[in-house]
């Protein structure tokens, strides 16, 4: 069984929600401006989860993942495995819930990259095969044109970032509602897997992680906004 881990995704330079083992591009500004067309997505707060023809994968696809919270994606997996092909469907998963609580949800499962081979997707390939699985994409913020003010893109990613986002997050210490997680910001075209440090940006809020240790002992699964309903997995009705 074979699968490759997804790229390290650097932070911009402004970013405040770095840690020691993060990475940052402090030649952002021209990477951007080789890229025509830019998607801003929201961060959302769950596992990186891979899912391809070999089985389901966590953050380092050293071996199929068993735990708990990946179950009722195993079990979606198990249904389109012979439809992915070369596939690599990365999705962010929010089944369990981790130090945001969305109470906004109307699935477990939001897919956010697609890999064929040693080419990353466009995000209109990706929102394409998304749709063919009957899986949502995270929520789409904008898409822009190659911006040329410096000041005012960094301006804007933290305007944006200072909002709750879609799907209504609330910090899981405080049990108020909080901002979006963070933004993730793509080349809308199509790239090659070597180059996805040059394609891919993120910006990540400060102390951003609440779990600790304890979190896997105690983890509870996220309430959909129809539970029952098409997207729930049988286990947890």
């Amino acid at each position: 069984m074979h699968s490759e881990k997804y790229g390290r995704t650097y932070h911009y330079p402004f970013s405040p929600g770095t840690t020691s083992d993060d990475r940052m591009n402090d030649d952002y500004w021209n990477d951007l401006q080789q890229i025509q067309t830019l998607v801003h997505t929201e961060k959302l707060d769950g596992e990186n989860n891979c899912l391809n023809k070999y089985g389901v994968f966590a953050r380092s696809h050293a071996a199929p993942t068993t735990s708990p919270w990946t179950a009722a994606l195993r079990e979606f997996w198990q249904r389109i495995k012979h439809e992915l092909g070369d596939l690599d469907i990365f999705l962010e998963n929010l089944y369990a819930v981790h130090s945001i609580e969305y109470r906004n949800l109307e699935h477990h499962f939001y897919v956010f990259a697609i890999r064929e081979g040693n080419r990353w997707l466009s995000w209109e390939e990706v929102k394409f095969y998304a749709g063919l699985l009957d899986l949502p994409t995270v929520p789409e913020i904008e898409i822009e044109q190659r911006p040329k003010d410096k000041t005012a893109f960094e301006q804007k990613i933290k305007t944006v970032v200072s909002t709750a986002g879609a799907l209504a997050p609330v910090d899981t210490v405080t049990g108020k509602p909080c901002t979006m997680e963070g933004i993730v910001s793509r080349n809308a075209a199509a790239f090659p897997t070597h180059a996805f440090a040059h394609n891919v940006f993120k910006w990540v809020r400060k102390e951003h992680v609440k779990t600790n240790e304890h979190w896997t002992r105690n983890w509870k699964r996220a309430t959909l906004n129809h539970e029952g309903g098409p997207y729930v997995d049988i286990s947890s009705k």
